[in-house]
């Protein structure tokens, strides 16, 4: 790395671009001067050992993004988009690809963007084609992203670590008397604060709701299908919502969502964010986890949570001089639905991918309450530890089906000897790691049983004298 000359000027000015710092601001904070900063984001000068060293420990930073070769999932999305029938003959070999996103990212990704938007209005297109071939239905046209998504992304690109959060749960939990459990505190909050009550209400009264405030009672009824964790949690929400809703507002905004709709969704993250902040401690939490080797089963029979509560708690633990295993957090159904992806510091979509159906989170859903434990090798060679385990959902009645989502959990196999998690895992006498790839349309592994997709990478090979293991052969 001391011969190698890294011009990493626009990775440089994106990171501090998401930082909302401006070139002074980082220029002190790094000990340089802002004209020095300057000639380094428009690549006339190089990044000293020195500044990397500073960088990687200042803003937390993996040295290999600095100097790595290309954002691989900026990379991957464009392989995908120049491997469309529309741009045939067009497709550049990957050093193209590396050099247009080093060069100009932001191009990249609006081009990126334009192409997502054309596939959805294809994928709308024979959607309504269908619909009103069949029904005659008269459908209204939506925007090219849905507010979900939108929301989601946002997410998932930040750290669920927030100092604001973290300061506005110890505000509030500084006022409650929690000597009779945290769930009477925060009842008597709304009690005496608001003048709320709060009633745990029959399937029968709320059959379409979890929580619900009626103005006019002035009571937060919440249903009976929720454990008494997750009742303290909804709690616990329309506590932040209440008591820290201009906070709330103030960090939806930093988002920069572009509609109504996502930002409300964004409001419920942030209030459900600062709940589980309020119920499970910083400090008390953290050290805990760390004593424990984060054992998340430990974790939440020792503060009377869910797993799920738990397992996301960990994703949140990023405190300056605090700071515990970066973990990353994904849910899904037993059909393969994202519902929520969030890591320390932001999901790590380019190193890890998470939509391979050979992560151990489906398997899961075959034995529910186990933890299926594996190490995995993405195609870059990143190596990560992950768990799979299911949770339960609302309780539901004789003629429900029951609601179940998995967790995959992860964390990089350099934190291995910290987690429980990764004892057997790691090491000479352990097996080989699975080889997972970023989802079958981008992976490019060669005879895998578990392909859904060709990948959209390479030509299919359609030789009729021979037939692979894989549901789908490629040259």
């Amino acid at each position: 790395m001391a011969d190698q000359k890294i011009f990493a000027g626009p990775r440089i000015r994106r990171i501090r671009s998401g930082l909302n710092l401006t070139q002074t601001a980082m220029a002190e904070e790094l000990g340089i001067s802002a004209s020095y900063l300057n000639l380094i984001e428009r690549n006339q000068r190089p990044l000293t050992v020195q500044l990397l060293l500073k960088l990687a420990s200042t803003y937390k930073l993996d040295l290999e993004e600095l100097q790595g070769a290309g954002d691989e999932n900026l990379v991957g999305q464009l392989k995908e988009a120049f491997s469309d029938p529309l741009l045939a003959g067009e497709i550049p070999d990957r050093s193209e690809l590396i050099e247009f996103t080093e060069a100009t990212p932001n191009v990249a990704n609006a081009m990126v963007k334009l192409y997502r938007g054309y596939r959805e209005s294809l994928e709308r297109l024979s959607g309504l084609s269908s619909m009103m071939a069949e029904e005659g239905a008269d459908v209204v046209q939506t925007a090219s992203r849905l507010p979900v998504d939108e929301m989601r992304q946002a997410m998932e690109q930040s750290s669920p670590y927030i100092p604001a959060i973290e300061q506005a749960a110890e505000r509030i939990t500084s006022q409650l008397d929690t000597r009779e459990g945290l769930m009477s505190a925060l009842k008597l909050w709304l009690r005496h604060e608001q003048g709320l009550v709060v009633q745990v209400l029959p399937i029968e009264t709320m059959p379409n709701w979890r929580r619900r405030f009626d103005r006019h009672s002035n009571r937060l009824m919440i249903s009976e299908r929720l454990s008494p964790a997750d009742q303290m949690q909804e709690v616990a929400i329309e506590v932040a919502l209440l008591a820290e809703g201009k906070l709330i507002d103030e960090e939806v905004a930093f988002l920069k969502l572009t509609s109504d709709e996502a930002k409300r969704l964004a409001r419920f993250e942030f209030a459900r964010l600062l709940a589980l902040a309020m119920i499970l401690p910083y400090e008390k939490f953290y050290n805990t986890a760390k004593r424990l080797k984060y054992d998340i089963n430990m974790l939440r029979s020792r503060f009377g949570v869910t797993f799920a509560q738990a397992a996301w708690r960990l994703t949140m633990l990023q405190k300056t001089g605090q700071s515990a295993v970066p973990f990353f957090v994904m849910e899904t159904d037993a059909a393969g639905n994202r519902i929520r992806r969030a890591g320390a510091n932001g999901f790590p979509v380019t190193r890890f991918g998470g939509d391979c159906p050979k992560l151990v989170v489906h398997q899961a859903f075959g034995s529910p309450g186990q933890i299926f434990a594996e190490a995995v090798l993405t195609p870059q060679e990143a190596k990560f530890v992950v768990i799979g385990r299911t949770v339960e959902g609302l309780r539901s009645g004789y003629f429900d089906r029951p609601q179940r989502t998995a967790l995959l959990v992860g964390f990089d196999v350099s934190h291995a000897d910290d987690v429980i998690y990764a004892d057997g895992l790691v090491g000479e006498s352990a097996r080989e790691p699975v080889k997972i790839g970023p989802g079958c349309r981008l992976c490019e592994r060669p005879g895998c049983i578990s392909r859904a997709h060709p990948p959209l990478t390479r030509p299919l090979g359609l030789d009729e004298m021979v037939r692979g293991v894989s549901a789908f052969d490629f040259q």
